[in-house]
């Protein structure tokens, strides 16, 4: 046996000779093999590749979701002041119950007026109204997220003025209000432990005219200047298919009082004339609110 560190024996001379003299002959039969038996060829590695395997790798990356938010298609309305005891019989057909009020006392009490219906009665409302002698006016799409309003432009307040309303304690009060905007304002926020559907807040708010600044102070200060009628705020939960019409209790055409200015447009709109139909002629109006909700992604 070879003692592990020794050199191992060298080959005798006989036996060196035997394999050099037939070395050249088994190298010549290895290139021949290396020739006559190529390897089977290996499968390219996209053989099993998937598009999804392309996409970037997830790690340190948030995957994506849907915004959670709620979608609403608001359509606003005119209609001859004469007509809005036709509405009458439009909300008969509509509910109560479902709504919440900051105090449902003032919110009467400032001529507004408010009915929730589902999607089976959808039809029947829109065509009703169209039937009282409405006008569809203009149509707004809104996607609203928890906490963040949208705010639709009603009327235009040009000159300083005191818009006259009844509070949530039932008083007569006044706001002095600049220019800008008399406007209706949309919140919605998520109900925990509940899918598909979220609570909904809508109230009459002034606003002066917005100016974007990327100065945090200035926007503020703008916010402050805001003044909020709460007394005519409400609220209700709403799933897709849900709307609620919001029109005048009756016709106010007083443009200081609060309801006047939301609803009552005194200068009138062209409609067409009862006596001739195929003619148009100027008569007071009165607006009206459609809202229904379109989709959830909660």
């Amino acid at each position: 046996m070879t003692h592990p560190y020794k050199k191992a024996a060298v080959p005798d001379s006989k036996y060196h000779s035997a394999w050099a003299k037939h070395l050249p002959i088994a190298l010549c039969c290895m290139c021949f093999a290396l020739i006559g038996c190529t390897p089977p060829e290996e499968e390219p590695i996209w053989k099993d590749l998937k598009i999804g395997d392309l996409a970037p790798s997830q790690s340190g990356k948030q995957t994506s979701r849907l915004v959670e938010s709620t979608n609403f298609n608001l359509h606003i309305f005119e209609m001859p002041s004469d007509n809005i005891d036709k509405l009458d019989s439009v909300r008969k057909t509509l509910f109560t119950k479902n709504l919440r009020y900051q105090s449902s006392h003032s919110f009467g009490a400032n001529s507004f007026s408010v009915h929730f219906g589902q999607i089976r009665m959808w039809n029947e409302t829109f065509t009703s109204i169209l039937a009282a002698g409405a006008k569809q006016i203009n149509k707004v799409s809104l996607m609203l997220t928890d906490d963040l309003p949208e705010t639709i432009s009603v009327a235009r307040i040009d000159s300083p003025r005191t818009i006259f309303f009844t509070s949530t304690y039932g008083s007569r009060e006044g706001a002095n209000v600049g220019p800008g905007i008399l406007a209706l304002r949309l919140k919605t926020q998520k109900i925990p432990g509940l899918r598909g559907v979220c609570n909904v807040t809508a109230y009459p708010v002034y606003s002066p005219p917005m100016v974007k600044s990327t100065i945090p102070l200035l926007n503020a200060h703008t916010q402050r200047r805001e003044f909020p009628f709460s007394a005519a705020a409400f609220g209700l939960r709403m799933g897709p298919g849900d709307f609620i019409l919001l029109g005048p209790k009756e016709y106010v055409s007083d443009q200081t009082a609060l309801g006047g200015m939301f609803f009552s447009n005194p200068e009138g709109s062209m409609f067409f004339s009862e006596t001739e139909r195929s003619t148009f002629e100027p008569k007071p109006a009165v607006r009206i609110f459609l809202l229904v909700c379109t989709r959830t992604n909660y």
